[in-house]
Formats: C-alpha cells, structure tokens, sequence
C-alpha cells in the first residue's frame, strides 16, 4: 500500500520553528553592544516610563554599567555608538569617555560614529567622548567643530535699572558671584579670576584628552584645533578622525571586527537580560545609591519649571533606609547641584552624618556641579569623587531680595499696607532694607559663612585657613578642587563604588546588588505628587495623563509645578 504521509506538529510546535542547533548558534554567536548616545545621558534614579513619555537619553549610570558588563561578557565582541550628542556638561562626557577606555582595557574594539561634531549638541563634549574609542567615523559631510572653551557671563544690571527695580543682595565674598550677576556690569577682578582658572583647567583636559586619545603631540594637538572647525576631509588628513562613512558603514566594520555571525544588540535589551540574570542572585553584598539633583529645599524632592528639586525629606529618607537596611553595606550619595537652602543643604548634611555614625561609609560622587549647598551636602562624606571638569566649591553665601516698587508704579500698581514688628517687611518686594536689616542680613551672611568653612575643615581634616582661602565662594574644577583638597578622587560612579567596597571591606571581584533609595511609589517615580492615603487615584491620574500625552503626541509634563521660585526671589534661601 503506497500513499504520502503528513507530519503533523506536535504541542507548542511550529512547522517552521528555528532547528534547536541553529538556535544554540545563535545564543552563542558574537555580538556587537550599539550604544545610542545621541542624545544626552541622564543623571539621577533611571525612570523607563518618564524615560519613554519624555524622549530623554539613557541614564548615565546604566550605560556605565552595560559597558562593565560588556567588558568581561565574552560575547560581546566590540561596542559601535552614535557619539552625536552624549552629554550636557564635562563630567559626564569625561565618564563616559572614562567607561569606554575601560571597556576597551581587555582587548575589545570600541568604534564612534557622528553625522557631525558641530549640529546635534555640544562638540567639545561630543568629542571628548569620541577620544575614547579605538576608531572615530565621521559622515563625509560633517565637520570637527571643537573651537576652544570659552564662558560668556551675561549681567542684568541695566536692565534692571531700566526696570525700576532694584537688587539688594549681598554675599560672602568675594568670590562669591551670583550677586555680581545682579549688580554689576562686567567682571570684577576676582570674578574674572576664577573664571579664567576655570576655562584654562577645562582646556587642559580637552586638549590632553584628545592628545591621548588620538596620539597626537600636545603642541600639535592645540594647533589644530585653533583652526576649528575643520570639515570632516581635513578633520581626516589631522588625525583628527579615522575614516569617513556613513552609519551603516560603521556597523558593518563593527559587525566585522566582531567576527563571523556577529549581531547587534542594543543597550536596553542588554541591560534587560543582565536583570533578568541579577534578579535570581539575592545574596550580593548591598550598596545603596542615594540621588540627590537639584536646587536644594526643605520638604521632598520633585521637578519643577527650574529644573530638579533636592528635597531634603527624600534625600533623607534615603539615608534612613539605608541605616535600617542591614543588608546595606554602604552607601553612594551621587550630588548634582548648584545648592539652594542653607537649613536644607544641613539637614541633608546631618543625614550623611548619621548614616556614617550607624557603621554606613558614604561615598560621595559628582556629576556636572557640587557647588555652594551642593558641596556642603558632600564635605561630610568620607571620600568625595568627583569628575575632572566638575564644578566645584563655592563655599560661601549669597542673600538678598528684589526690590520692585519702581516697577510696579510704572505700570500703573500701587500698594499700601499696615504691619506689626520692626521687621514685618524684611522680606517685602515693596521695601527696602533698612540700615538695622542690613547689620541683620551681613551678620546672618557671617554666622551661615563661618559654619560653612567650619564644617569644610571638620570633614576633610584640612586647616581652617587653608579652607578659607580656597573657599570665599570660589568655584573650582574638579582637579583643581582635588589639588586644594575639597576631592579625594578623580572618576564617576566606577570609582565611587570601587571606594564604596573598600570602606565596606566587601572584595574587589565580588559581585554587590545596588539598591536605589529613596523606595519610592510609581507615582513618585514620575514626578507626580503622591495624594495622602490614595494611591490607586494617583496611578488612575498617572495612567490617564499618560494615555493623554500619546494620543496627542506632546512632550507635555506629567508632573506638577510647585511654586517655589517666588521664595528664591525674596531672598528665603542661603547658600546659592
């Protein structure tokens, strides 16, 4: 009996599934780690779905870690990344520049692509990241626009004469310059001063960087790009670049290198298997990770129309649950900020002392600036790290208030008023100081000073006079800060873990489990206000807000605008 027989797929079967031998190749084949960095890294606590709503770049911190990750996984073969705007400041450019000279420390090739170091964002920052690769490709159209460093100081000081309105601020000292920026017309002598040690310390590191990077001479590296920009051919013929192409063409030279059957696989989904893998392994070593970015002020941490808010109350929380966690071994306390409230900036303070005293070290690590408040929220650590071109110091104060009668009488507004106690109107738009509020006002800038410098020298064993003359509101890189004492380290999140397992006394190659803190609830995540005692209205908001923005398809924020800025004006917070 002849006939044609049928093979019938068996459960959860496909007649054209993948055969189990092609599969395991695959699973085995090298890959190649693309890396997006065309748009800027974040700094702060990774938000996937504010991520997604708002566009923003990949977080700094993850992309540091995937290319950790990368660098001992044997499969990953080399890394490609578009480098067309990866950062906003120099201390992010300068760690990830940092994380892919390590990545490339055991043998892996790590190639850039840019359509141009001139259009998408800054091209110093873009650059000096690029430097950190083993071949930088460039679209034929392109140019190196890397022209120098430079800082353009606007002053308000006419505009506000125009306006009738009038800035009483005063400041501890000298240094100390967001109260020239009101007053004054250019710079004064010791303005100029700082900002000049500032440009000249960035331009030493651009032009080391790129010396290093490219192996060219010093000399030879300055005279180049003095010329900038340089359209991409010349960037060529100076060394500048390796090759001209296309993106595409980048990829198939890395899928190359890579090897035979080599594939891409991008960052997220990378870091999606790694935890995945991290998820099933409970018993690392802990190491929390605190954030604190933004101006700082009393009550809890939000966005607002200013940019970020430090609240104290989270960033205290944060250390609070470290203390209780006793799987916590240590914590890392990244600091971005300008400063803000001086009672804040304290209170965050304390909670960092509080942490070290319950057997907690604390590492403190930078990003772009830990200036004025921001810098007193990191004197009491046991090790700060800082990048090389942080903004660094301003030890010192500012206070003062805006005074708006001149202006509201021009535009046809009187006021008028009736008050108890002498110093009912110290912080009226309407009034100025009086002589007494004046002695009052210098007198708190001497008291908040003074403890500033005090506490500068308690936490870093220095001199007191020695912190006095590198402080008086000065602002410093970071390796300049690191050469006066203010820094113990140069790096990024790397090196602060690196110092965080030391001080823990947890081993070099043993594998820690992070713990970002504040635990915080999804609607906290997202900027958004958490409603006391209802968060299932919360989310519902949450959720409704976000169906609203996709189908509209605004960047529009999900999260409220507290009115805080008013208090800025008036004077309400120290150090600034």
């Amino acid at each position: 009996m002849t006939g044609s027989a049928t093979a019938i797929p068996g459960p959860g079967r496909r007649e054209d599934a993948m055969p189990v031998h092609r599969f395991g190749r695959l699973r085995r084949s090298p890959r190649v780690l693309a890396v997006d960095l065309s748009r800027p890294v974040t700094d702060g606590p990774t938000e996937p779905l504010s991520q997604l709503v708002t566009g923003r770049g990949p977080s700094l911190r993850d992309v540091v870690d995937v290319l950790d990750a990368a660098a001992r996984d044997r499969r990953v073969r080399a890394v490609m990344a578009r480098v067309d705007a990866p950062a906003e400041n120099w201390a992010h450019a300068q760690e990830l520049r940092d994380a892919i000279v390590a990545f490339r420390a055991g043998g892996k090739p790590a190639i850039a692509h840019a359509q141009s170091f001139s259009e998408a964002g800054h091209p110093a920052f873009a650059y000096l990241v690029a430097t950190g690769f083993d071949e930088v490709h460039l679209q034929p159209t392109g140019e190196v626009g890397v022209t120098g460093v430079a800082m353009v100081q606007p002053f308000v000081a006419d505009l506000l004469d125009k306006l009738d309105v009038t800035a009483e601020f005063d400041h501890r000292h000298e240094y100390k310059t967001a109260r020239n920026v009101l007053t004054e017309r250019a710079f004064t002598d010791a303005h100029r001063e700082s900002y000049d040690r500032i440009v000249a310390s960035l331009h030493e590191q651009l032009l080391a960087a790129v010396a290093e990077g490219r192996g060219l001479e010093p000399d030879r590296t300055a005279a180049v790009l003095d010329v900038a920009p340089l359209p991409a051919a010349q960037a060529l013929a100076a060394g500048l670049i390796d090759r001209l192409a296309y993106r595409d063409e980048s990829v198939a030279a890395a899928l190359q290198r890579a090897g035979e059957h080599a594939r891409l696989v991008t960052l997220r989904r990378y870091q999606a298997s790694r935890r995945r893998r991290a998820r099933l392994d409970r018993r690392r070593p802990t190491i929390a990770l605190v954030h604190g970015q933004g101006i700082i002020q009393v009550g809890r941490s939000r966005p607002s129309s200013m940019g970020r808010v430090m609240g104290s109350d989270s960033v205290g929380a944060g250390f609070q649950q470290a203390i209780r966690d006793k799987r916590v071994r240590a914590v890392v306390f990244r600091v971005e900020s300008q400063g803000g409230s001086a009672v804040a900036s304290d209170a965050i303070w304390r909670a960092v002392a509080r942490a070290r005293e319950a057997g907690k070290p604390v590492v403190v690590s930078t990003g772009g600036v830990a200036g004025s408040g921001g810098y007193w929220i990191a004197m009491g650590a046991d090790r700060i790290v800082a990048a090389a071109g942080t903004i660094t110091g301003s030890i010192g104060v500012v206070y003062g208030k805006f005074v708006a009668r001149g202006l509201l009488s021009r535009l046809g507004v009187t006021t008028d008023e009736v008050h108890r106690g002498t110093n009912a109107l110290l912080l009226s738009t309407t009034e100025p100081f009086t002589d007494a509020q004046w002695d009052q006002v210098s007198a708190m800038l001497d008291r908040i000073y003074g403890e500033f410098v005090d506490k500068v020298a308690a936490g870093r064993g220095l001199d007191r006079g020695h912190v006095d003359g590198v402080a008086r509101g000065r602002i410093w890189t970071g390796a300049d800060a690191r050469d006066h004492g203010l820094v113990d380290e140069l790096g990024g999140y790397r090196t602060a873990f690196a110092a965080a397992r030391e001080l823990a006394g947890i081993a070099a190659d043993r594998r820690v489990r992070v713990r970002v803190l504040p635990a915080t609830s999804l609607a906290e995540r997202l900027g958004m206000r958490t409603p006391a005692g209802d968060e299932a209205r919360a989310l519902a908001s949450i959720l409704t807000s976000f169906v609203r923005v996709v189908r509209v398809g605004s960047h529009e924020s999900l999260a409220s605008t507290p009115e805080w800025a008013g208090r800025m004006a008036r004077g309400r917070d120290g150090p600034a």
